[in-house]
């Protein structure tokens, strides 16, 4: 059995926790896209772990892979790692050998590159951790792969071949001085260093064959994206984007797995109840422009903790947006949704929802296939009757039907819009504060 986890927005939807809630049945939790810029909080027995790379279900003793779709920090996952090891963890993480490694330079570039394009409408708002040089370096086959550091003569010719274009680039094209990252011997040294770690742990593996002996004998796989539907490189809102897929395809594409094994799981988008969002880019249902609607945008800003997990910076607010969650249930087939952040909308003088969108006075209901189109879409709200803050603790230990009057009527519209079932309702950041409904893993 495999269930596969999907972001439906723009990241920030909650995924981890759903992870933690349903990873108790998965034997393995594979990561399939992205790398230590996709934050994630996992609430344990009351204690909180911020992960950045290691998967969620390291936090319950399952086996965590990182599949070959990832982009790897060694410096990052051995410093999560060490963490949870001093907090009494024993995370058991393997690394897909095809699987490539952001270096020292990649990290460097990105910086650079960005600041670059501060003064321009092209600047993506990333988190400066070596993501999208990395992808640019694997699609341009001159990236450093896990198995590549396990053969040290190896790794050096890959850094003799690569290093002095990046050191070209820092000095020649953006006129600065490249520093260490550019040093071939200590990358060596310190790289070497890192395979000889992951070799005395047996942390690599060729992922499609661990996961397919896994799954013969019996184990539960589930696959779990990183970022969300609108940061993906191909179906998101373009270039505000990361450099992978965190739509269900990904899965296939980032494990080794056939898209026959993803299909014939389980694949559950998670929604939070309303939007957020990191970085640049459209946004039609931003709360914005007026007081009330700024004041709005940061009471609920608070109140649901909407600051980015790994750069710490304030999310942007807004309603739901139906044709943003049409468009991510078609792209990777969700077969049910879970929905969370419930509680926070709770309270309110008002609640909306974007249904559709209105574009050169015609009503639609999915999105432009262009960003910029996106961005000259209105939206068209649709509003729905308020519920009171009540006991979300006793909510979630009583189930769906504890859930005020109103907000099952929310729930229901979403299920209704997208034809899927509802699996879970997050009314709290921990896994008890969660409704059960269905579990995926159920056959």
């Amino acid at each position: 059995m495999t269930v596969t986890i999907v972001g439906s927005q723009l990241g920030d939807e909650g995924k981890g926790a759903l992870v933690d809630l349903w990873g108790g049945d998965a034997d393995i939790v594979v990561r399939y896209q992205g790398g230590d810029n996709a934050g994630h909080t996992v609430v344990e027995d009351g204690e909180e772990y911020k992960l950045s790379l290691v998967p969620s279900g390291a936090v319950r003793d399952k086996i965590g892979v990182l599949g070959n779709g990832c982009v790897i920090n060694p410096r990052t996952l051995f410093s999560e790692i060490d963490d949870l090891r001093e907090r009494g963890l024993d995370p058991d993480v393997r690394l897909a050998k095809r699987a490539h490694v952001i270096m020292p330079y990649h990290r460097r570039l990105d910086n650079i590159e960005e600041e670059a394009k501060a003064d321009s409408d092209l600047t993506v708002g990333t988190t400066g951790r070596g993501i999208g040089p990395t992808y640019e370096d694997k699609a341009g086959r001159r990236g450093i792969r896990v198995g590549d550091l396990l053969d040290p003569d190896v790794l050096r010719q890959r850094l003799e071949y690569v290093v002095p274009q990046k050191k070209a680039l820092i000095e020649d094209v953006y006129g600065l001085e490249a520093g260490e990252e550019c040093d071939v011997e200590a990358l060596v040294e310190e790289y070497t260093e890192i395979g000889r770690r992951l070799r005395e742990d047996d942390m690599a593996v060729n992922c499609g064959d661990f996961l397919a002996e896994r799954r013969e004998a019996g184990d539960n796989v589930m696959f779990e994206g990183a970022q969300g539907t609108l940061i993906d490189i191909d179906h998101g809102s373009y270039p505000y984007v990361t450099s992978s897929n965190p739509t269900a395809g990904g899965a296939a594409t980032g494990t080794g797995v056939g898209p026959t094994v993803v299909g014939q799981g389980e694949v559950v988008g998670i929604v939070k109840s309303y939007l957020s969002r990191v970085g640049e880019g459209p946004m039609p249902t931003e709360l914005k422009g007026d007081d009330r609607d700024e004041e709005l945008a940061e009471f609920i800003r608070e109140k649901g903790g909407e600051f980015g997990t790994v750069t710490g910076r304030p999310r942007r607010i807004g309603w739901l947006d139906m044709p943003m969650l049409r468009h991510a249930a078609r792209v990777s087939g969700f077969t049910g949704i879970a929905v969370n952040h419930l509680d926070v909308l709770a309270g309110l003088d008002e609640v909306k929802v974007g249904h559709a969108y209105e574009l050169e006075g015609e009503e639609r209901l999915t999105m432009p296939a262009t960003t910029e189109r996106w961005g000259e879409c209105e939206p068209v709200l649709k509003e729905f009757d308020t519920w009171p803050e009540v006991d979300w603790a006793a909510v979630a230990e009583e189930g769906y039907d504890a859930i005020p009057d109103a907000a099952q009527d929310y729930l229901e519209y979403l299920s209704d819009e997208l034809d899927v079932p509802i699996y879970a309702v997050g009314v709290g950041p921990g896994r008890e504060q969660t409704v059960h409904i269905e579990n995926p893993f159920d056959d």
